[in-house]
């Protein structure tokens, strides 16, 4: 068995590694994966169990955190819209609370930035684009059918599925970081999703900035296929851990 190249590193020591899949959740908390602008006219819903939602303004857009320690994906982050306040979906995504924080800040970024420009429901971004940064990384590309292929990294421990719906002619996606019979994170991004945000989450994907963790939050099962990085770029303001649940104000951010 490969050694571990973070056995002789202190536990408390902070480290930035690569690849982003296999580090682990890191220490999640609402500053850092949500960037919604709570003083603007965005609502923050806490509720029971630990559970919070927040919503837009218009209430077409919600999302929402709900722990469960005791499963697997030890909760979800789940993203929903709709044409009419609350009303029945158009589209959603799921991702499990193991998913790394830095891959949902970025695809909540996007979902914010898709919000202002009015594009919730945009379907004028190819769905290639949806997987095109995945093949300049050396992601491997199978095509079953025109309308189903999958893409899976250069070590196998990672892998973008996307698939038609035949009811909608959209597609549909699931992501998954480690190995795929028993990954170490999923999510789901179903029909309608616009493909602009998918992009957005395969782009954090594969990005080569590496993401901060301490050397005992890393996963003792995927630590001989991480190496230690040169950060490449700061981390954004106001992406201090604090540990969930969330219990104040989410600072609004300048637009």
């Amino acid at each position: 068995m490969p050694l571990d190249p973070f056995n002789d590193l202190d536990p408390d020591q902070t480290v930035n590694v690569l690849p982003r899949r296999l580090a682990g959740p890191g220490t999640l908390d609402l500053h850092t994966v949500w960037p919604f602008p709570f003083d603007d006219g965005w609502h923050l819903h806490p509720a029971d169990a630990g559970m919070v939602f927040a919503s837009s303004p218009c209430a077409r857009l919600w999302t929402r955190f709900a722990p469960e320690p005791e499963k697997r994906g030890k909760g979800t982050w789940t993203i929903g819209a709709s044409h009419v306040p609350f009303g029945e979906l158009t589209w959603q995504t799921v991702f499990d609370a193991t998913t790394p924080a830095e891959l949902l800040r970025d695809v909540h970024a996007e979902l914010l930035d898709l919000y202002d420009q009015g594009r919730l429901f945009d379907g004028a971004t190819e769905r290639y684009e949806g997987y095109a940064l995945l093949l300049d990384r050396g992601w491997s590309r199978n095509v079953k059918t025109s309308d189903i292929q999958t893409s899976l990294a250069p070590d196998l421990l990672g892998g973008v599925h996307q698939y038609v719906n035949k009811a909608t002619d959209r597609p549909e996606w699931r992501v998954w970081g480690g190995d795929i019979w028993e990954p170490d994170w999923s999510a789901e991004l179903s029909s309608g999703t616009p493909t602009a945000l998918v992009a957005a989450f395969t782009a954090s994907l594969v990005s080569t900035e590496p993401v901060q963790r301490a050397v005992r939050d890393l996963p003792v099962h995927a630590r001989q296929h991480l190496y230690m990085a040169t950060p490449t770029a700061k981390r954004p303001p106001g992406c201090s851990p604090v540990t969930l649940p969330f219990s104040g104000p989410v600072p609004g951010r300048a637009r």
